[in-house]
């Protein structure tokens, strides 16, 4: 395996680690790591793209962005809930930093941006 791709598999291997403790703490999202691991796996290996696009618990996380329906509402809610969540506990823990501070507020705010422009899968 090429560097590149071996670096990708092993941040999309990582991603969804994250995304799948995520799927059991409430603090801490599962959307964003699952979308970015699908993204690292097309990357570096069609096999784990499959694997990922087929998981029976987060493979309609991947459909639905794939296919645009769209995310539905109480994901979009949960995921910026926690994201401020982890973004406050942050912004408290490096509040003297006044440049991490700001930097983690546009980050906040793109993300949150990001979030509500995709579309709202109807149910």
């Amino acid at each position: 395996m090429e560097i590149k791709r071996l670096f990708f598999f092993s941040l999309g291997a990582v991603l969804f680690a994250v995304g799948a403790i995520g799927a059991v703490i409430p603090v801490l999202p599962t959307t964003p790591f699952i979308l970015a691991s699908f993204l690292c796996f097309g990357k570096s290996s069609k096999r784990a793209e499959k694997w990922i696009s087929n998981n029976r618990y987060f493979g309609s996380y991947i459909e639905n962005y794939k296919t645009k329906q769209g995310v539905p509402l109480d994901v979009k809610l949960k995921s910026i809930l926690f994201l401020w969540i982890g973004m406050i506990a942050s912004l408290i823990i490096f509040s003297h930093q006044i440049y991490l501070f700001i930097l983690l507020l546009i980050i906040g705010t793109a993300v949150t941006a990001h979030i509500l422009l995709l579309k709202t899968k109807k149910i």
